[in-house]
C-alpha cells in the first residue's frame, strides 16, 4: 500500500481530532484516543504533528475551513448587494446549525487555550484567523459588486467576527434559532448600509 502524503495524513488526523475534541472534550481527548480515532498509530501521530498546539492550531483553521468554504460559494454575485450579503450569513449559519459541535468545540478550544500556559498564542491566532477571514470574504464581495465602503475593511472583518461569535454562542446556550436570523437580517441592513450611496445596489 502507498504510504500516505504528509499533508493528507495531516488532514486525516485534523479531522479525526475535531470528531475527538467534540464529541470528548479538549481536556479529555488525547493523542492516544486521536490516532485510534483516525486508524493510525501513535507515532505516524508524532510524525505528523511535533506538539498539541501545532495540532490545536490545525483543528482551529480547519474547522474555519469548513465555514468559509461554504460561505465562499453563498456569496456569488447576486441581484443586490443586501442579498448576497444575507446569502453568506445564512450560508455560516446553516452551518452552525448542521454542525453545533465543531462551533462549540471553538468556544472550548478558546477557554484552554487561555487557561494552559503555553498555548495563549493559539487563542490569539484563532481570532486573528476569524477576522482574516471576514476580511476576506468582504474584499471578495466589493471585487464582485465594486463597492465602497465607509469603514476600513479591517474594522468591518472585526465587527463581523464578534458579532457571529457572540451570536453563535447565544444560539449554542439558548437555542433559539428564530431569534438568530432576526439578528442576522437586522445586520444585514447595517452591512449593507455601510456601502457609499450610489456605489451599489443596497
Amino acid at each position: 500500500m502507498p504510504r500516505m502524503p504528509l499533508a493528507e495524513r495531516r488532514r486525516q488526523l485534523t479531522e479525526a481530532a475535531i470528531r475527538a475534541l467534540a464529541r470528548d472534550g479538549v481536556s479529555r481527548t488525547t493523542t492516544r484516543s486521536i490516532a485510534a480515532e483516525a486508524g493510525v498509530s501513535l507515532s505516524v501521530f508524532h510524525y505528523c504533528f511535533d506538539s498539541k498546539q501545532a495540532l490545536l492550531e490545525s483543528v482551529i483553521e480547519t474547522i474555519t475551513e469548513h465555514y468559509l468554504r461554504v460561505v465562499r460559494e453563498a456569496i456569488l454575485p447576486r441581484t443586490s448587494l443586501r442579498e448576497t450579503v444575507r446569502a453568506g450569513f445564512q450560508a455560516y449559519w446553516d452551518h452552525v446549525r448542521a454542525h453545533p459541535a465543531e462551533h462549540m468545540l471553538t468556544y472550548e478550544l478558546t477557554q484552554y487555550a487561555l487557561r494552559q500556559p503555553g498555548f495563549e498564542h493559539l487563542a490569539r491566532r484563532q481570532h486573528e484567523l476569524y477576522c482574516a477571514t471576514y476580511a476576506e470574504l468582504v474584499e471578495q464581495v466589493r471585487g464582485e459588486a465594486d463597492f465602497e465602503l465607509r469603514v476600513p475593511v479591517p474594522v468591518l472583518a472585526r465587527y463581523l467576527a464578534a458579532m457571529t461569535d457572540g451570536l453563535t454562542l447565544n444560539f449554542l446556550v439558548l437555542g433559539d434559532d428564530s431569534a438568530a436570523k432576526e439578528i442576522l437580517d437586522m445586520v444585514t441592513d447595517h452591512v449593507s448600509g455601510l456601502v457609499h450611496a450610489g456605489a451599489a445596489d443596497a
